[in-house]
């Protein structure tokens, strides 16, 4: 199994790498589109309190705690990818995380948590984006002024109650914040 790498663009753990582990259905969320994420997010993130659903490489949880979240929760299925997520957080003596071996919608459905920031990036292909907000709203996770990252390979169609409060897109893929009206 060949490994690459991903960076922590800014924060605590600049520069630091993380492995990516060679699996079909990883696909980290780009250096370029993460910058960007993270300077929307520039006055929200410090002291947040994180949801990382299909949590994947790690990138996008772990760049949040690096710039300062209070709390990130990692929602994973995969097992190798759950090892590679722990392996992460020793190497970076992260102390405000959980990782938790789970389906996400299921754990959506069963969570009492409330958050500031949501990261929603399932893999590609799966319809996974519609029912995860429906479900994020139905269960109330998201706090009020709360935000959600989308990233999709297909234009979706954002539930009742939702709008766009910034998008961009790099090549084939789209990046949006959103929030509750």
């Amino acid at each position: 199994m060949s490994i690459s790498k991903i960076r922590i663009i800014a924060g605590k753990w600049r520069g630091r790498k993380l492995n990516v582990i060679n699996l079909p259905a990883l696909r980290p969320t780009s250096d370029r589109v993460r910058e960007t994420l993270f300077n929307w997010l520039q006055q929200d993130i410090v002291g947040a309190h994180c949801l990382d659903l299909f949590s994947g490489t790690g990138a996008l949880g772990f760049e949040a705690l690096s710039r300062g979240a209070g709390e990130v929760i990692m929602i994973e299925s995969n097992p190798k990818i759950v090892e590679s997520l722990r392996n992460h957080a020793r190497m970076l003596g992260s102390e405000s995380h959980t990782i938790k071996l789970v389906d996400a919608m299921s754990w959506v459905r069963q969570s009492i948590k409330q958050f500031d920031i949501i990261f929603l990036d399932p893999p590609f292909g799966k319809d996974y984006l519609e029912p995860c907000l429906e479900a994020i709203s139905e269960e109330m996770l998201l706090k009020p002024k709360g935000l959600v990252y989308v990233e999709s390979e297909r234009k979706i169609v954002l539930p009742s109650g939702w709008k766009i409060k910034k998008k961009t897109k790099a090549g084939n893929v789209q990046s949006m914040l959103i929030e509750t009206i």
